[in-house]
């Protein structure tokens, strides 16, 4: 009976061990003191201060807030999409934020998809009428869902144009100019498809994988040249994007992502800012998404002995409960298999 109460105490003591940590992370790195989250907003301010943004995808959604922060920040900022009228639209939103009149809000409606060559000479241009681009915010993307068999080729070729390519070509231009004024920011929005295989996401969590391993390239490239890379990790944000991409949901992609809740546009707009004005490899928001980066923190780059250590605690537990969400996960697509061949039958 006195082993097993001592085995008893040394479970709970672990989970309290644990519990702590958890709460002492999540405070620091995922949720924040709600008083002070941006109160250095000041020092953030120095950083980007009568600096040149360029935002793509930047007309709604996440690329929005996240020109409306910089521009709250005191940047110039060109927001690139490829609708006129959501742009102008947006660019009269960002003018409200502007701290001085001096301020330099623009918009640019470009293919992303087009040829490098196309970007390039769109890029020069907004440079030419700005300044060069001092941080590139990546936040153009979309999404179709499906199982691999229900999504036809020219899907999954538009995803890899639009999430992966748009992204690269901006980056591939701004890269070595940054390289050689020895400083700059990236930021690459993926999802937090780009860290797990997802029922209906193969497609695009292929597109986001991709993000991933280009953004972990550029920061083991360009980080001796002072030029870090963020990336950005969002999990269901409530976006027009969103509102299409559950047009073409399977009920077990609903089920299984639907489970994380949804966030606000500006609160991961204004969190990817930040992240990456912090020099923050990722950047997530809310337990479930710091959860499963740490989950597969794999060869990212160092960010500090501190996280470091509490990443290298938790990966044994958290490899647990990354198994029993992958059976969490079959039970969902068992349980959906069988009322379908139900339906059938009645």
């Amino acid at each position: 009976m006195e082993h097993q109460m001592e085995i008893i105490f040394t479970i709970l003591g672990i989970a309290l061990v644990h519990g702590l940590i958890f709460y002492l992370v999540c405070r620091k790195y995922v949720f924040g003191n709600s008083k002070h989250r941006y109160s250095s907003d000041v020092r953030q301010r120095s950083k980007i201060f009568d600096k040149h943004v360029l935002v793509t995808g930047g007309s709604s959604g996440i690329g929005l807030w996240a020109a409306i922060e910089c521009v709250r920040l005191g940047a110039h900022v060109t927001i690139v999409a490829r609708n006129v009228q959501q742009l102008e639209k947006a660019r009269q939103q960002l003018d409200t934020y502007k701290l001085v009149p001096e301020q330099k809000v623009n918009f640019r409606s470009i293919d992303l998809t087009k040829s490098y060559e196309i970007v390039e000479q769109a890029l020069q241009e907004i440079e030419l009428a700005v300044q060069p681009i001092h941080m590139l915010v990546n936040c153009a993307g979309m999404a179709v869902c499906g199982t691999i068999e229900d999504t036809s080729l020219e899907d999954a070729k538009r995803m890899m144009d639009v999430n992966y390519f748009a992204t690269f070509s901006p980056t591939r231009y701004v890269l070595p100019k940054m390289k050689q004024a020895k400083e700059g920011i990236i930021v690459i929005t993926a999802s937090q498809a780009a860290l797990v295989g997802l029922y209906g996401y193969g497609a695009y969590g292929a597109s986001k994988f991709a993000l991933r391993g280009l953004a972990e390239t550029i920061a083991m490239e360009a980080k001796h040249c002072g030029v870090s890379v963020t990336l950005a990790l969002p999990a269901d944000t409530d976006t027009p994007g969103l509102a299409r991409e559950n047009e073409s949901k399977p009920l077990e992609t609903k089920i299984i992502s639907g489970s994380g809740g949804l966030a606000k546009p500006e609160d991961v707009g204004r969190k990817i800012v930040h992240d990456a004005l912090n020099g923050s490899f990722f950047s997530v928001l809310g337990m479930e998404s710091w959860v499963l980066s740490t989950m597969c923190v794999g060869m990212a780059p160092w960010k500090g002995p501190v996280l470091c250590l509490l990443q290298f605690y938790l990966l044994g537990p958290l490899r647990l409960i990354g198994l029993l969400l992958q059976w969490n996960f079959q039970r969902i697509i068992k349980n959906c298999a069988k009322d379908k061949e139900k339906t059938k039958q009645d």
